[in-house]
Protein backbone atom coordinates (compact mmCIF):
# COMPACT_ATOMS: atom_id res chain seq x y z
CA UNK A 1 0.00 0.00 0.00
CA UNK A 2 1.71 3.57 -0.56
CA UNK A 3 1.49 5.96 1.63
CA UNK A 4 0.79 9.44 1.56
CA UNK A 5 4.06 11.04 1.20
CA UNK A 6 4.82 8.26 -1.81
CA UNK A 7 1.78 9.59 -3.40
CA UNK A 8 2.70 12.93 -3.34
CA UNK A 9 5.91 12.34 -4.67
CA UNK A 10 3.90 10.59 -7.71
CA UNK A 11 3.03 13.96 -8.99
CA UNK A 12 4.89 15.07 -11.31
CA UNK A 13 4.59 18.28 -11.77
CA UNK A 14 5.79 18.83 -8.00
CA UNK A 15 4.47 21.17 -5.48
CA UNK A 16 6.32 24.31 -5.64
CA UNK A 17 4.80 27.85 -5.69
CA UNK A 18 5.63 27.70 -9.27
CA UNK A 19 3.16 25.03 -9.71
CA UNK A 20 0.66 26.10 -7.23
CA UNK A 21 0.57 29.64 -9.63
CA UNK A 22 -0.14 27.47 -12.82
CA UNK A 23 -2.89 25.50 -10.90
CA UNK A 24 -4.87 28.78 -9.72
CA UNK A 25 -3.99 30.66 -13.38
CA UNK A 26 -5.23 27.11 -15.55
CA UNK A 27 -8.76 27.14 -13.56
CA UNK A 28 -9.48 30.64 -13.79
CA UNK A 29 -8.75 30.23 -17.54
CA UNK A 30 -10.90 26.93 -18.05
CA UNK A 31 -13.74 28.22 -15.85
CA UNK A 32 -16.47 28.68 -18.55
CA UNK A 33 -14.98 26.07 -20.78
CA UNK A 34 -15.22 23.23 -17.72
CA UNK A 35 -17.81 24.35 -15.75
CA UNK A 36 -20.21 26.00 -17.74
CA UNK A 37 -22.50 23.37 -16.91
CA UNK A 38 -21.56 22.28 -13.49
CA UNK A 39 -24.12 23.25 -10.76
CA UNK A 40 -25.31 21.73 -7.47
CA UNK A 41 -28.78 22.04 -6.06
CA UNK A 42 -28.80 23.89 -2.31
CA UNK A 43 -28.47 20.94 0.42
CA UNK A 44 -26.29 18.56 -1.83
CA UNK A 45 -23.40 17.35 -0.18
CA UNK A 46 -20.54 17.17 -3.05
CA UNK A 47 -16.97 15.25 -1.95
CA UNK A 48 -14.25 17.26 -4.31
CA UNK A 49 -11.58 14.23 -4.40
CA UNK A 50 -8.26 15.64 -5.15
CA UNK A 51 -8.61 19.04 -4.16
CA UNK A 52 -4.83 20.42 -4.77
CA UNK A 53 -4.53 24.34 -4.22
CA UNK A 54 -8.52 25.02 -4.75
CA UNK A 55 -8.68 26.51 -7.86
CA UNK A 56 -11.30 24.17 -8.68
CA UNK A 57 -12.98 24.42 -5.32
CA UNK A 58 -13.58 28.47 -5.48
CA UNK A 59 -15.09 28.04 -8.54
CA UNK A 60 -17.31 25.17 -7.49
CA UNK A 61 -18.34 27.34 -4.39
CA UNK A 62 -19.09 30.24 -6.11
CA UNK A 63 -21.43 28.63 -8.62
CA UNK A 64 -23.55 26.12 -6.07
CA UNK A 65 -23.11 28.79 -2.94
CA UNK A 66 -25.61 26.64 -1.28
CA UNK A 67 -24.52 23.28 -1.72
CA UNK A 68 -21.63 21.76 1.10
CA UNK A 69 -18.30 21.00 -0.28
CA UNK A 70 -16.01 18.25 1.52
CA UNK A 71 -12.66 18.98 -0.24
CA UNK A 72 -10.00 16.06 0.59
CA UNK A 73 -6.28 15.47 -1.05
CA UNK A 74 -3.64 13.26 0.28
CA UNK A 75 -0.59 16.74 -0.11
CA UNK A 76 -0.30 18.60 3.03
CA UNK A 77 1.32 21.40 1.28
CA UNK A 78 -1.61 21.90 -1.09
CA UNK A 79 -4.35 22.04 1.48
CA UNK A 80 -2.82 24.67 3.26
CA UNK A 81 -3.13 26.59 -0.04
CA UNK A 82 -6.67 25.62 -0.65
CA UNK A 83 -7.32 26.89 2.85
CA UNK A 84 -5.62 30.14 2.45
CA UNK A 85 -8.02 30.22 -0.81
CA UNK A 86 -10.84 29.72 0.53
CA UNK A 87 -9.98 31.85 3.89
CA UNK A 88 -9.26 34.50 1.17
CA UNK A 89 -12.48 34.23 -0.95
CA UNK A 90 -14.80 34.34 2.41
CA UNK A 91 -16.56 30.49 1.24
CA UNK A 92 -18.62 29.39 4.33
CA UNK A 93 -19.59 26.62 2.00
CA UNK A 94 -16.44 24.48 2.42
CA UNK A 95 -14.20 22.17 4.65
CA UNK A 96 -10.51 21.19 3.42
CA UNK A 97 -9.72 18.19 4.91
CA UNK A 98 -6.72 15.40 4.31
CA UNK A 99 -8.21 12.83 2.73
CA UNK A 100 -6.79 10.20 0.28
CA UNK A 101 -9.28 8.82 -2.61
CA UNK A 102 -8.19 4.84 -2.38
CA UNK A 103 -8.77 4.83 1.72
CA UNK A 104 -11.70 7.16 2.36
CA UNK A 105 -12.78 7.28 5.57
CA UNK A 106 -16.25 8.29 4.29
CA UNK A 107 -19.18 5.42 5.68
CA UNK A 108 -20.82 4.32 1.71
CA UNK A 109 -23.50 6.50 0.31
CA UNK A 110 -22.70 9.48 2.22
CA UNK A 111 -22.47 12.00 -0.62
CA UNK A 112 -24.98 13.81 -3.18
CA UNK A 113 -22.39 14.57 -5.56
CA UNK A 114 -18.30 13.57 -5.68
CA UNK A 115 -16.50 15.80 -8.03
CA UNK A 116 -12.80 14.43 -9.56
CA UNK A 117 -11.10 16.40 -11.82
CA UNK A 118 -7.02 16.77 -13.06
CA UNK A 119 -6.35 13.68 -10.15
CA UNK A 120 -7.49 10.60 -12.00
CA UNK A 121 -4.26 10.79 -14.62
CA UNK A 122 -1.86 11.03 -11.84
CA UNK A 123 -2.91 7.71 -9.78
CA UNK A 124 -1.66 4.23 -10.69
CA UNK A 125 -4.79 3.01 -10.33
CA UNK A 126 -7.65 5.33 -11.03
CA UNK A 127 -10.19 2.36 -12.10
CA UNK A 128 -10.07 1.12 -8.26
CA UNK A 129 -10.08 4.99 -7.52
CA UNK A 130 -13.27 5.46 -9.39
CA UNK A 131 -14.93 2.64 -7.38
CA UNK A 132 -13.71 3.79 -4.00
CA UNK A 133 -15.32 7.38 -5.16
CA UNK A 134 -19.07 5.13 -6.20
CA UNK A 135 -18.86 3.61 -2.93
CA UNK A 136 -19.27 6.67 -1.15
CA UNK A 137 -21.62 8.11 -3.48
CA UNK A 138 -25.67 7.93 -2.94
CA UNK A 139 -27.87 5.70 -4.84
CA UNK A 140 -28.49 7.81 -7.89
CA UNK A 141 -26.20 10.30 -6.85
CA UNK A 142 -23.61 11.80 -9.71
CA UNK A 143 -20.15 11.90 -10.36
CA UNK A 144 -18.62 14.27 -12.42
CA UNK A 145 -14.61 13.68 -13.91
CA UNK A 146 -12.77 16.09 -15.94
CA UNK A 147 -8.83 14.85 -17.62
CA UNK A 148 -7.07 16.28 -20.03
CA UNK A 149 -4.74 14.31 -22.83
CA UNK A 150 -1.66 15.54 -24.10
CA UNK A 151 -1.67 13.51 -27.06
CA UNK A 152 -3.98 15.74 -27.95
CA UNK A 153 -2.02 18.71 -28.24
CA UNK A 154 -1.76 20.61 -31.82
CA UNK A 155 0.43 23.88 -32.72
CA UNK A 156 1.58 26.15 -35.45
CA UNK A 157 3.99 25.71 -36.48
CA UNK A 158 5.06 22.42 -36.32
CA UNK A 159 8.15 21.14 -34.49
CA UNK A 160 9.16 17.91 -33.99
CA UNK A 161 11.50 18.76 -31.12
CA UNK A 162 8.42 21.07 -29.37
CA UNK A 163 6.39 17.38 -29.26
CA UNK A 164 10.24 15.95 -27.97
CA UNK A 165 9.28 17.84 -24.80
CA UNK A 166 6.08 17.09 -24.65
CA UNK A 167 6.56 13.77 -24.81
CA UNK A 168 9.10 13.81 -22.10
CA UNK A 169 5.98 15.05 -19.53
CA UNK A 170 4.08 11.90 -21.06
CA UNK A 171 6.68 9.44 -20.11
CA UNK A 172 8.04 11.25 -16.82
CA UNK A 173 4.13 10.77 -16.09
CA UNK A 174 3.92 7.13 -16.78
CA UNK A 175 6.97 6.13 -14.96
CA UNK A 176 5.34 7.87 -11.71
CA UNK A 177 2.18 5.87 -12.31
CA UNK A 178 0.09 8.05 -14.03
CA UNK A 179 -1.34 8.18 -17.49
CA UNK A 180 -1.09 11.68 -19.36
CA UNK A 181 -3.45 10.53 -22.10
CA UNK A 182 -6.29 9.41 -19.70
CA UNK A 183 -8.91 11.62 -21.58
CA UNK A 184 -9.75 9.15 -24.21
CA UNK A 185 -10.14 6.54 -21.78
CA UNK A 186 -12.74 8.28 -19.38
CA UNK A 187 -15.49 6.65 -21.07
CA UNK A 188 -14.74 2.59 -20.75
CA UNK A 189 -12.85 3.81 -17.15
CA UNK A 190 -16.32 5.05 -16.00
CA UNK A 191 -18.40 2.39 -17.31
CA UNK A 192 -15.81 -0.13 -15.81
CA UNK A 193 -16.14 1.20 -12.65
CA UNK A 194 -19.60 0.55 -12.34
CA UNK A 195 -21.53 3.58 -13.55
CA UNK A 196 -24.59 4.06 -15.69
CA UNK A 197 -25.42 6.70 -17.90
CA UNK A 198 -22.12 7.39 -18.86
CA UNK A 199 -21.73 10.23 -20.80
CA UNK A 200 -18.32 11.86 -22.28
CA UNK A 201 -18.05 15.55 -24.05
CA UNK A 202 -14.82 16.59 -25.00
CA UNK A 203 -14.00 19.99 -24.37
CA UNK A 204 -11.58 21.79 -26.64
CA UNK A 205 -9.73 24.98 -26.12
CA UNK A 206 -8.24 26.34 -29.63
CA UNK A 207 -6.25 29.50 -28.98
CA UNK A 208 -5.10 32.24 -31.80
CA UNK A 209 -3.93 35.56 -31.73
CA UNK A 210 -7.69 36.87 -31.46
CA UNK A 211 -8.40 35.16 -27.86
CA UNK A 212 -5.31 37.11 -25.97
CA UNK A 213 -6.46 35.88 -22.38
CA UNK A 214 -6.21 32.64 -23.94
CA UNK A 215 -2.51 32.99 -24.98
CA UNK A 216 -1.45 33.88 -21.56
CA UNK A 217 -3.86 32.07 -19.92
CA UNK A 218 -3.65 28.75 -21.03
CA UNK A 219 -0.98 28.27 -23.89
CA UNK A 220 2.35 30.38 -22.09
CA UNK A 221 0.93 29.98 -18.34
CA UNK A 222 -1.13 26.48 -18.25
CA UNK A 223 0.12 24.18 -20.87
CA UNK A 224 4.07 25.05 -21.72
CA UNK A 225 4.60 26.18 -17.90
CA UNK A 226 3.16 22.40 -17.22
CA UNK A 227 6.26 20.92 -19.40
CA UNK A 228 9.06 23.93 -18.61
CA UNK A 229 7.96 22.48 -15.21
CA UNK A 230 9.57 19.05 -15.97
CA UNK A 231 12.99 19.90 -17.69
CA UNK A 232 15.63 18.82 -14.48
CA UNK A 233 13.48 15.70 -14.27
CA UNK A 234 14.15 14.94 -17.74
CA UNK A 235 17.01 15.71 -18.09
CA UNK A 236 18.19 13.99 -15.24
CA UNK A 237 16.79 10.66 -16.79
CA UNK A 238 18.33 11.96 -20.12
CA UNK A 239 14.92 11.44 -22.05
CA UNK A 240 16.21 14.29 -23.86
CA UNK A 241 19.34 16.62 -24.28
CA UNK A 242 19.78 20.37 -22.92
CA UNK A 243 20.22 21.38 -26.74
CA UNK A 244 17.13 20.06 -27.66
CA UNK A 245 14.94 20.79 -24.39
CA UNK A 246 15.67 24.33 -25.28
CA UNK A 247 14.77 23.99 -28.94
CA UNK A 248 11.18 22.43 -28.02
CA UNK A 249 10.52 25.23 -25.95
CA UNK A 250 11.05 28.41 -28.15
CA UNK A 251 9.04 25.94 -30.51
CA UNK A 252 6.08 26.15 -27.74
CA UNK A 253 6.40 29.60 -27.48
CA UNK A 254 6.68 30.30 -31.09
CA UNK A 255 3.09 29.31 -31.20
CA UNK A 256 2.01 31.67 -29.00
CA UNK A 257 2.98 34.16 -31.14
CA UNK A 258 1.12 36.62 -33.43
CA UNK A 259 0.74 34.13 -36.60
CA UNK A 260 0.81 31.08 -34.02
CA UNK A 261 -2.18 28.67 -33.03
CA UNK A 262 -2.66 26.17 -30.26
CA UNK A 263 -4.95 23.65 -29.69
CA UNK A 264 -5.93 20.62 -26.85
CA UNK A 265 -8.50 18.80 -25.51
CA UNK A 266 -9.97 18.01 -22.22
CA UNK A 267 -12.86 15.50 -21.59
CA UNK A 268 -15.47 15.77 -19.03
CA UNK A 269 -17.26 12.93 -17.43
CA UNK A 270 -21.10 12.69 -16.12
CA UNK A 271 -22.18 9.47 -14.64
CA UNK A 272 -24.87 8.23 -12.60
CA UNK A 273 -24.12 5.33 -9.79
Amino acid sequence: MKTRKSQQQDYVHGYTETEHTRLLDQSRTLTDLLHHDTHYPAGAKVLEAGCGVGGQTVILAKRSPRARFTSIDVSEESLAAARRLVAKERLANVTVETGDILHLQFAEETFDHVFVCFVLEHLPKPLAALQRLRAVLKTSGTLTAIEGDHGSTLFFPRSGDAWRTIQCLIDLQAKSGGNALIGRELFPLLSQAGFRDVRVSPRMVYVDASKPDFVDGFTKKTYIAMVEGVRREALRQRLIDAKTWEKGIADLHRAAEADGTFCYTFFKGLVKK
